[in-house]
């Protein structure tokens, strides 16, 4: 048995097809309050399994119902979790600056699941929020009218992908009223010109190798849930696109992709498509800098963003 792919220090593929994974530090289950919010883990569905990590600003005015975020995480669909330290106090945070609930989601990961899974996984949770919406006790103050849906690198791509799902199938009350992906994590057969010139740093193998292992065998990076070009969505269907802000970072090798897909969506004419740029910074730096001030100007950010809409 040899090993076939690898990202140092998180995943080992094996020719077998057995996957070995190293979980980096995580904040395990519970139901506690810290930090101006409380958290605890809810089931999605459990013969997926899919599971959520559930935040909730403990000092928010019970005569004011909270708009909720979806978020999704990062790590080329192969890895990450919302228990990952990083993200656990980014979004516990996030929900103390914006006043909002977050639904935080645990879809299953790839190679064992490949794509479109992610996309189904994560759309199941629009679903489960519907349907929770009157019988968690946490959701009692949520305003589904108000959802928005996030996430970082491969979790922005899901944010695209899961909106699309959500305006062609109902979501029972659950309205999104804006996108935020955070340096989504795109690509295509035709290279970039930054991944042209950056293929001797291995930036362009590291995203070959997490679409290798994500996208369905036999198909290429033309695949719909890589390259957004390829969706099929009427005019009609752009048209209705959520207000989407897409964050991008200086430094992020991804930076163009983001970009190249804020434009796409202006083409073919999304009612409202931002960029924003943390100058000077590297991707997902929000995860490993959870307490930076380029991190708080990032939740400032995003909840302007959600109050306006």
């Amino acid at each position: 048995m040899s090993m076939v792919a690898e990202a140092p220090g998180y995943l080992q593929v094996f020719s077998d097809e057995s996957v070995k994974r190293f979980t980096p530090e995580i904040v395990p289950s519970s139901i506690q309050s810290i930090n101006g919010f409380k958290f605890k883990d809810v089931t999605i569905d459990q013969f997926k399994p899919i599971t959520a990590r559930l935040f909730l600003p403990t000092e928010s005015s019970t005569a004011t119902r909270l708009p909720v975020m979806v978020y999704f995480h990062g790590g080329g669909f192969c890895i990450g979790s919302t228990t990952w330290l990083g993200y656990h106090h980014f979004l516990g945070d996030f929900s103390v600056v914006s006043q909002s609930i977050i639904l935080s989601v645990d879809y299953r990961l790839a190679p064992e699941h490949r794509l479109p899974i992610a996309y189904d996984d994560c759309f199941t949770s629009l679903e489960w929020l519907s349907d929770h919406a009157s019988v968690e006790p946490w959701l009692e103050l949520a305003d589904l009218s108000r959802v928005f849906l996030s996430g970082d690198s491969a979790g922005g791509n899901i944010v695209h992908n899961v909106a699309i799902r959500a305006m062609r199938k109902n979501v029972g009350n659950v309205s999104i009223k804006g996108l935020l992906p955070i340096h989504p994590f795109f690509g295509s057969e035709k290279r970039t010109k930054k991944e042209m010139v950056d293929v001797a740093l291995g930036y362009v193998e590291m995203n070959d190798m997490f679409w290798g292992l994500s996208i369905p065998k036999g198909l290429t990076r033309d695949y719909f849930g890589c390259n957004v070009e390829m969706d099929d969505l009427s005019a009609a269907e752009w048209s209705e696109f959520p207000a989407t802000v897409v964050y991008v970072a200086g430094l992020d090798f991804l930076k163009e992709r983001g970009v190249n897909y804020a434009e796409f969506l202006a083409k073919k004419r999304v009612k409202e498509v931002v960029i924003v740029e943390a100058e000077g910074e590297a991707h997902v730096f929000h995860v490993f800098y959870p307490k930076s001030e380029s991190t708080r100007l990032l939740q400032q950010q995003m909840t302007q963003f959600m109050r306006s809409h």
